[in-house]
This record gives structure tokens, sequence and C-alpha cells, in this order.
């Protein structure tokens, strides 16, 4: 297996780029592109689980959408192949304690790059 092919790489880190700027301006068309449309996609957040393409769409139109900007302090992209990456980002909101921590994993199928379990926490 080949990793980190550059062009791969380049590919994942433009979606994930993507991600990024529709998380901080609550882009949730891009946001709901961006995930897996399937009921075996999930996401663990800070206070939630969600199980299912339909739960994490509906948390995401339900979610706040002040207070979204964030300091990234590090950011990790691994690809495994050509059709497998993991995204990892470490990151700081102002006014909030800690450091929370972003880990996303990323399949390429036929409709592109798509997040197909994510988890997010915040250390204290």
């Amino acid at each position: 297996m080949e990793i980190n092919l550059p062009d791969v790489v380049a590919e994942v880190r433009e979606q994930f780029d993507r991600y990024e700027k529709a998380l901080t301006s609550n882009d949730v068309a891009v946001l709901d592109e961006l995930f897996w449309d399937s009921p075996h996609t999930l996401r663990y957040g800070a206070g939630e689980n969600l199980y299912g393409y339909e739960e994490i769409q509906a948390f995401r139109t339900a979610r706040p959408s002040q207070g979204l900007d964030r300091e990234v302090l590090k950011t990790v992209i691994t690809t495994y192949g050509r059709d497998f990456a993991t995204c990892n980002r470490e990151f700081r909101r102002e006014g909030v304690a800690g450091t929370g921590r972003q880990s996303q994993t990323w399949v390429r199928t036929p409709q592109g790059w798509r997040v197909v379990a994510a988890h997010v926490s915040q250390l204290k």
C-alpha cells in the first residue's frame, strides 16, 4: 500500500479545507455534501452520538450558527492507497477551555471524497 501519494493527499486536503470553511461559516449544504449519505455513516460529537446520514444532517440543521470560528493548531492528513484517508485536527475556540480534537475518516466514493466517520472532542 502506498502512503501519502502527493496527488491523493492534495485531493483530500482540498476537501478537508472545504469542510473547514463550511464548518466555520455554517454552510450546511457543503457539510451535508461532504458526509457520505448512508445509514453507516457516524459522527461522535462533544455532546451527541449520531448514527446515519439523516441524524447528522438533522444535527447540522439545528446547531447554533454563532461562535464557530476556531484557531487551527495542527493538522495531520494521511492517505492509504488512492481511496482511503484520515484527517485529524487540533484546534482552539475563543472562550473555550482546552484544545479541541477532530478526527475524520474519508473514503473515495463514486460522488467523490466523503466523510464516513467523524469524532469531535474537547480536552479540559
